[in-house]
Order: C-alpha cells, then sequence, then structure tokens
C-alpha cells in the first residue's frame, strides 16, 4: 500500500516478518529494528539457543511477536517446512529478509579439485535466498496483499576486494541481479523486492579484529568507521514499510562510502 501523507509511514505494526539469520550480526541488527517498529519477527536460524536469547531479550522490549523456527536455508525442505509453519502460525506474512550467509574459500586457483567450497558458497549465500523467495512469494502471491523482500547482499558483489573471497563476490553479485529480475517478476502480485548490500558492518565476524587493523581499514572508509547492524536494520525497515513502495529492483550500497574509491 502506498502512502499519500506521512502519518504512520515508517510504522510497521501488524506486519510479519521473516528473518534468515536474525539472530546474530547484521541480522540481529535488523530483527531488532522491525521489532521496534512494531512489526512481529520470526528468526528462521538453525542456532536456537542464540536465537532464543534474542527473543527473551527483545521481547522483554518490544510489545511483538517473537518466533523461532530452526531452519538450514540450503536445504530445500527445510525451508519448505519452516515457512509453512510460520504461515499457518501467523496467517500471513508480510515482510522476508535474506539475511543469512557465509563465505568460503579464497582465490580460486587456490580451492580443493572439487570446488566444494565454491558451490557451498553458492548454496548458501544465492541459492537460500532464493529458495526462501520461491516459497515464501508463493504465500504473498496466494494471499493477494503484496509484501517485501529484502536480500542482504555486499558491496563486494560490486568490486574486487583484497583479500579475494571470490565464490562470495561472485554469489553476492548474482543475488544483486537476481533482486532486479525478481521483482520485475512479482511487481504485479504487489511485491517489492529490493537489496541493501553492506559493507565493514559490525558483527560477529568483526569484533575480533586487532585494533590496529579496524584502524587501517577506517581509513579506506570515508566516514571514518563501520556501520553498526542497527543501521543496516534501519535501511531494512524502510524498504519493509509503506514509505518505499514506489521501489523496487534498487539494490542500496550501505559502506561508508568505501566502495567509491575501489
Amino acid at each position: 500500500m502506498h502512502i499519500k501523507s506521512m502519518d504512520n509511514a515508517f510504522s510497521l505494526a501488524g506486519k510479519n516478518a521473516i528473518v534468515t539469520g536474525g539472530n546474530k550480526g547484521i541480522g540481529l541488527g535488523i530483527t531488532t529494528a522491525l521489532a521496534s517498529q512494531g512489526a512481529n519477527v520470526a528468526i528462521f536460524a538453525r542456532d536456537e539457543t542464540s536465537a532464543r536469547e534474542v527473543i527473551k531479550d527483545l521481547g522483554a522490549k518490544y510489545n511483538v511477536r517473537l518466533s523461532f523456527y530452526k531452519t538450514d536455508i540450503s536445504d530445500m525442505q527445510s525451508c519448505k517446512d519452516s515457512v509453512d509453519r510460520c504461515a499457518a502460525d501467523c496467517k500471513s506474512i508480510d515482510i522476508l529478509v535474506n539475511n543469512a550467509g557465509a563465505a568460503f574459500g579464497g582465490n580460486l586457483l587456490d580451492l580443493e579439485e572439487d570446488l566444494s567450497s565454491w558451490f557451498k558458497c553458492f548454496e548458501v549465500d544465492l541459492h537460500g535466498a532464493v529458495r526462501m523467495c520461491y516459497h515464501v512469494c508463493k504465500h504473498m502471491r496466494d494471499m493477494g496483499k503484496g509484501g517485501r523482500v529484502i536480500n542482504i547482499t555486499s558491496n563486494a558483489g560490486e568490486i574486487c576486494n583484497k583479500p579475494s573471497l571470490l565464490s562470495y563476490a561472485s554469489a553476492k553479485a548474482a543475488l544483486n541481479h537476481f533482486t532486479r529480475c525478481f521483482a520485475a517478476e512479482v511487481a504485479e502480485y504487489g511485491i517489492r523486492v529490493n537489496a541493501i548490500a553492506p559493507g565493514f558492518t559490525f558483527s560477529n565476524f568483526s569484533k575480533n579484529i586487532p585494533e590496529e587493523a579496524y584502524k587501517m581499514m577506517c581509513r579506506e572508509i570515508p566516514i571514518g568507521r563501520f556501520a553498526e547492524a542497527v543501521e543496516i536494520g534501519a535501511l531494512a525497515a524502510f524498504l519493509a514499510g509503506d514509505a518505499s513502495d514506489a521501489m523496487t529492483g534498487a539494490v542500496l550500497t550501505m559502506d561508508g562510502g568505501y566502495s567509491l574509491g575501489h
């Protein structure tokens, strides 16, 4: 539904959201941001312990429904089962955030002979999002109320970082283009599909970076710091709501300007 005034333009009250990997790092920032704006959030993840801790913490702060569905996005049946259960429990799914991802491998010529780490990366970072889109957007289409899909990609999908994580960068580049093409495919159903491409962000992956290494990396970032996970979440909250109804097929880079010089 598009807006005609700023009244409740950014409210997500009553909306039902799925966030894959919503229990850690950027995913936790997104879960927090959506919940703070009134959305009920279902965390799809493998680690139930950390997800339950998030649910307990956020449940004490926000008057929303928080739930957990044990899901392996690299497995089609696992995705289908979790989406079907969530749709039955929530009655509708309004928002899907494909955040779960992983980085494998390194330089292509140094990988194992069967390229297993290459294919594993694509199974999670690209095909995991596609699996979730397939099952969730079928529910969105059949409900006839539209919906929002937000794919979390990376600035690595547009630039060449060193040291190389070629499989990760290639999967994210493919997810960027999938975002654009799928947006055109499902627009007629009122489903809007956009992506956020973060750069260096404070998360589980970055917390162990030595201080000197962090300072050196920040010198390459025009704003002089890493992003906070909740800042990525704030952009996701905008894309999840009615204020962004005229936007689809967009890939929004949020990397503090890092990619401007790379």
